[in-house]
C-alpha cells in the first residue's frame, strides 16, 4: 500500500526523513480492524516524530499519522481513536503504557490502518470524511480542556493562546458554539483576524494587557506565553496545558501561583466516549472544523513544510484514494 513514513529521525532538518512509497499492509491481529482511510489530518505529533521525539529508533520506519477517518471491514463509516491502551478508572489515556498511533503501532498517513476495535467511533452521517479526520487529535484535545479540564459555566471568559493551529481554532470554535467569551491572542496580524472571523470576541497581541482577568486560559505555546497566562488569570482562575510548543520549562512563578489561588491542570487527548460525543456536538450543531488546505497523500510533503513553518491556519488534511 502507498503510506507515509518516518525512516530517519533528524532535529533540525526533520523532513529529511520523511519518505513516500510503498509499505508493507497491515498484518491481521485478534481483536483488531482494517480500516480504508478516506482522509487524515496533520499534527505537530508528525513533525516530532520526524525530529526524533516521543520515538524510538528500533520502531523506524513507521507509518506516521495519528488522525483518520474512513471505512471499515463490514463497510461502516467510522473515526478512528488514536489512543492505543487500557483504560484505568475507564480513561484510556492514563494508562502509563499508552501509545498514539504512529509511536508504536503504524500510523494513518496510508491508505490502510490497522487498530483495536474498540478505538472506532461510528462518523455521523453529517461529517464529511475531511472534517471527522480533524477530531481525533487536536479537536478532541480542545474538547477535553474546554469541558472537561476548564470547569467553566457558559458565559466565563477563556483566553486562547496562539490562535492558528489547529488545538486553539478548535478551542475557538467549540468555546464560542458553547456560550463562551472567547478571547484569543497571536502574533500575526492575519491570524488575529482569522480568529475574530471565526468567532473570537477579541484578540491581542501576545504578552497584551487585557481589559480584565480572565475566567482560564488554554495553552499549548509553553514558555513563551506562559508569565502572561498567569498574569491574566483572575484570582482563583485556572490555565489547562495541553502542550508546550515554545518550550516546556518557563518559570513557575510559584508565588502567584498560590497567592491568588491558581490550578494549573494538565490536559492530554481523550478518551474514544469524548470523541464520539465531539463528533455527535457537531453533527448536532453545525460546527466543523477549520481547514487550512486539502492535498492528496501524495503531496504530503507540502502539508509537513506549511506545518514546520508556521504556513497555515487550522488543519491540513491529506485524502487518500
Amino acid at each position: 500500500m502507498f503510506a507515509v513514513t518516518c525512516t530517519r529521525t533528524d532535529p533540525d532538518n526533520p523532513l529529511a526523513g520523511l519518505t513516500l512509497g510503498e509499505h508493507p499492509d497491515p498484518e491481521p491481529r485478534e481483536g483488531w480492524a482494517t480500516v480504508a482511510v478516506k482522509a487524515t489530518a496533520l499534527n505537530h505529533h508528525d513533525l516530532w516524530t520526524l525530529q526524533g521525539v516521543g520515538i524510538r529508533q528500533d520502531r523506524l520506519p513507521i507509518v506516521l499519522g495519528c488522525d483518520a477517518a474512513g471505512v471499515d471491514e463490514d463497510g461502516n463509516e467510522v473515526i478512528v481513536h488514536s489512543v492505543i491502551g487500557t483504560p484505568v478508572h475507564g480513561d484510556e489515556t492514563l494508562d502509563p503504557r499508552r501509545s498514539l498511533l504512529s509511536e508504536v503501532h503504524d500510523g494513518t498517513f496510508a491508505e490502510r490502518v490497522a487498530v483495536p476495535r474498540g478505538n472506532l467511533v461510528p462518523k455521523p452521517a453529517e461529517l464529511s470524511f475531511e472534517d471527522a479526520a480533524c477530531l481525533p487529535t487536536a479537536w478532541l484535545t480542545a474538547y477535553r480542556m474546554l469541558f472537561e479540564k476548564a470547569g467553566l459555566e457558559p458565559g466565563s471568559t477563556v483566553l486562547v493562546q496562539g490562535a492558528g493551529g489547529g488545538v486553539a481554532t478548535a478551542l475557538i470554535t467549540l468555546g464560542r458554539a458553547a456560550g463562551y467569551r472567547v478571547w484569543a491572542t497571536s502574533r500575526s496580524e492575519g491570524k488575529r483576524a482569522r480568529a475574530l472571523e471565526l468567532g473570537a470576541d477579541q484578540v491581542f497581541t501576545p504578552g497584551a494587557r487585557l481589559p480584565e482577568r480572565v475566567d482560564a486560559v488554554m495553552e499549548t505555546v509553553g514558555q513563551a506565553t506562559w508569565d502572561h497566562s498567569l498574569k491574566s488569570l483572575r484570582p482563583g482562575g485556572r490555565v489547562v496545558v495541553s502542550g508546550a510548543t515554545s518550550g516546556a520549562v518557563p518559570p513557575a512563578d510559584l508565588n502567584r501561583v498560590f497567592f491568588l489561588q491558581l490550578s494549573v491542570v494538565g490536559s492530554t487527548m481523550g478518551t474514544r466516549e469524548q470523541l464520539a460525543r465531539l463528533a455527535t456536538f457537531l453533527g448536532q450543531t453545525g460546527v466543523r472544523p477549520v481547514v487550512d488546505r486539502v492535498l492528496p497523500l501524495d503531496k504530503a510533503a507540502e502539508g509537513f513544510a506549511a506545518l514546520r513553518d508556521g504556513e497555515f491556519f487550522g488543519k491540513i488534511v491529506f485524502t487518500v484514494g
